[in-house]
């Protein structure tokens, strides 16, 4: 009689999308965002628009460039954070 033959071994699963190596907890994260220098653009430009976008403006937004709503919401975010740094400095 033949046995199945064993599964390779996988990572254990952690919830929370974390990976465990030697008992430490480590986030999995997604790779950094790079723009487009269209995309970075049309973020800027919008930008100067209004600091702020409503949902149905990200949603459009995001769909024009090939972005999701997400990293969308976060440039804002990071923008009106790095614009308001700016402004206290003088």
């Amino acid at each position: 009689l033949l046995s199945p033959s064993p599964e390779p071994e996988k990572p254990p699963a952690v919830p929370n999308g974390e990976l465990r190596l030697g008992g430490k907890a480590k986030k999995l994260r997604k790779p950094r965002t790079i723009y487009s220098s269209v995309q970075l653009q049309a973020l800027n430009q919008r930008f100067q628009q209004t600091q702020y976008l409503a949902l149905p403006e990200r949603a459009e937004l995001a769909a024009q460039l090939g972005l999701t709503q997400t990293q969308v919401k976060i440039w804002f975010q990071n923008k009106r954070s790095k614009y308001k740094k700016i402004l206290k400095q003088g």
